[in-house]
């Protein structure tokens, strides 16, 4: 039995500076350990939460742009540049209150200041101004819905449910017409895209699948004044759609049917086929399903173009596709933004070949899928 005492501390002389040098018995160890906690504890200090601060303040120029569009503060700035008190007046708002938000729209790039006198970037006066062709202001009910998703997902993925579901039965038919009109600006957007970039002159008759509003298809035909066009969509939203064609003095040439597509085909054949984001609300077996009877429908040769959000293999891009899955996850009973590799098992399934993706080319950061009814 042994028992300790003071600890013995050695002298040396270091070889090289013949100084003495201090060490102590069995005492290297825990000297190296402290230094190991020092060095790891100011290797942690130097970790910021750069990233966290980053996301946690970058949602304030969206929704400074949110409420810029519900408050429509863009189309007075059309004819130049006002003072913060005189567009109060204009939109019938509090000046006081409207100024922090002008300066934030400063920040998100959406206006310009000189002194206290506001005017639209560019941008903002072509896509934000009512009453424009390009108008997208409109788009801030869709907004207004996906972020709202959004902040739920969590929720939706402890509950295994969406908890701000499109429950389409239980709205009026004026909530109804409202979201679908809200989706107009862009359907139109979307329809001049594929007329001008894939040469829709070179076709006779374009379906519309699931097509709302009517919009890809009004568009196209405004762009190729020898193109016929059928939108297929539910019993509810084809009475919006038949409402909206009529404004558009398109009626002798846009066709609204009534059919489900997930059931059976569309009466008519044709040459060419837009799915705007339709697979992407589907669940994968609704989704070969519509591809089925849509090919059923197409002559052989015609050009199918899926517009969407899609996924990259590596499911990590395009990033608008990767965030608006967690607005999904809240809407959806099964849909989400599908991979590339699904939407190719799913069209040669269906009889397409020549399949291409573009990833991110079409409005709203959305891709566009092409393919071709085999022969």
């Amino acid at each position: 039995m042994t028992r300790s005492g003071p600890r013995v501390v050695k002298l040396t002389k270091d070889a090289s500076s013949q100084k003495p040098s201090r060490t102590h018995d069995n005492d290297i160890a825990p000297i190296d350990a402290r230094c190991h906690k020092i060095q790891h504890g100011m290797m942690q200090s130097e970790i910021k939460p750069a990233t966290i601060f980053r996301h946690a303040y970058g949602v304030y120029p969206p929704l400074a742009m949110l409420a810029g569009m519900q408050l429509d503060v863009f189309t007075p700035l059309k004819g130049g540049p006002m003072m913060a008190t005189a567009l109060a007046d204009e939109i019938g708002a509090n000046a006081a209150r409207l100024r922090p938000l002008l300066y934030a729209l400063v920040h998100a790039e959406l206006l310009t200041v000189d002194g206290d006198r506001f005017a639209n970037t560019p941008e903002a006066d072509l896509y934000l101004v009512r009453g424009r062709a390009t108008y997208m202001g409109s788009a801030h009910e869709l907004y207004s819905d996906l972020w709202g998703a959004a902040l739920t997902a969590a929720q939706s993925i402890r509950a295994g449910a969406p908890q701000r579901k499109h429950d389409f039965a239980a709205m009026s038919d004026d909530e109804l017409a409202a979201f679908f009109r809200g989706l107009h600006a862009g359907a139109l957007a979307t329809g001049r895209q594929l007329a001008t970039t894939f040469d829709f002159e070179r076709f006779r008759n374009l379906l519309d699948v699931g097509g709302g509003s009517g919009g890809v298809a009004i568009a196209v035909c405004q762009s190729c004044p020898s193109l016929k066009a059928a939108v297929v969509e539910l019993p509810r939203v084809a009475r919006i759609a038949q409402a909206i064609v009529n404004e558009s003095k398109l009626a002798s040439r846009v066709q609204v049917q009534v059919a489900d597509i997930l059931e059976c085909g569309p009466n008519g054949r044709f040459d060419a086929a837009v799915l705007r984001f339709l697979i992407q609300v589907l669940a994968p077996d609704q989704a070969r399903a519509a591809l089925r009877n849509v090919g059923k429908a197409m002559e052989p040769g015609g050009a199918l173009f899926v517009v969407g959000h899609v996924l990259e293999n590596s499911r990590l891009k395009p990033a608008a596709a990767v965030g608006l899955n967690l607005a999904f996850v809240s809407i959806y009973d099964d849909g989400q933004a599908y991979t590339e590799e699904e939407h190719r098992a799913w069209l040669a399934e269906a009889g397409f070949d020549h399949i291409d993706v573009q990833f991110g080319v079409a409005p709203g950061g959305s891709s566009i899928v092409t393919a071709r009814k085999r022969n």
